[in-house]
């Protein structure tokens, strides 16, 4: 990003909504839409203390339209789906709930403090996915995860499942790039389906956290708690929405690796501008 991108002008508008029109293609085949749209954001919005908080809840609000229409288009995915999988979205909530919260109570530098680290962490989760997820299915087999999945998993298992999704809902509220592979690596150990079936469980639950951060935010700017860009969140709602639909369709098609590679080498390298940046 550079001066010409500023806050306001139709160049930084346009560049706003290219990169949220990919930003929902990302999060319908992968998640991390968020490692797009929230350093654009931290670039056109106008530097004052709580830019980053600002940049944080108008990204989750602009993209949150978006996480509902890859909910939607996954919609063939989710038939069948056992109905144990509805209680993963307590702790979603739950999770959303206190993540939001934390980020408008805390004092504004402490989440400015925390973003280098918030990006570097979602670059890493993006980088280790593959390995993560042959892990995990190994993990999943040895125990015995898809012998279970006809008459659903244990009790224990599932509870184990939910209060991991309730810390990954906590990450989620808070900023939530990266939560879509968490999120594919817990319904993995439930033993849910394919990556498809996987994919309409997760956007569901995807969708509810946002949709949660996203109402508290929202009330959070209506208390004057913090700033929301309404005008710049209006374009991504439209934008996101879009990608989002098109990704869906295109998920079938384009290998999920390249997109999680892609996103990955872009999460280190704005890792590293803002470890950097003085």
């Amino acid at each position: 990003m550079n001066d010409v991108v500023a806050s306001g002008t139709i160049t930084g508008l346009a560049a706003l909504a290219a990169v949220t029109f990919l930003a929902g293609a990302v999060n319908s085949v992968a998640g991390g839409g968020t490692i797009l749209t929230f350093p654009v954001l931290g670039e056109i919005l106008p530097p004052d203390p709580g830019r980053m908080v600002t940049a944080n809840a108008t990204s989750t609000i602009g993209l949150w339209p978006g996480a509902v229409a890859a909910a939607w288009a996954y919609r063939g995915e989710r038939v069948g789906q056992p109905p144990w999988a509805r209680w993963l979205l307590v702790p979603s909530v739950a999770g959303a709930v206190l993540g939001a919260v934390l980020v408008l109570v805390l004092p504004p530098r402490w989440f400015d403090a925390c973003v280098p680290w918030l990006i570097l962490v979602a670059a890493v989760l993006f980088a280790v996915q593959p390995w993560l997820a042959q892990r995990l299915g190994r993990l999943a087999a040895a125990s015995g995860a898809e012998a279970e999945s006809a008459a659903g998993p244990s009790g224990r298992r599932l509870l184990a499942a939910a209060g991991l999704q309730f810390l990954v809902a906590v990450y989620g509220g808070y900023f939530g790039a990266g939560i879509g592979i968490l999120m594919l690596a817990v319904l993995g150990l439930l033993g849910v389906g394919d990556i498809h079936r996987l994919n309409g469980v997760k956007n569901v639950l995807g969708s509810a956290i946002n949709g949660t951060a996203a109402g508290l935010f929202a009330a959070g700017a209506a208390c004057g708690l913090h700033d929301v860009a309404w005008l710049h969140a209006g374009i991504m709602a439209v934008a996101g929405t879009a990608g989002a639909l098109v990704g869906s369709h295109l998920a079938r098609r384009l290998p999920a690796a390249l997109v999680r590679r892609c996103v990955a080498v872009i999460g280190f390298a704005l890792a590293a501008k803002y470890f950097l940046r003085p």
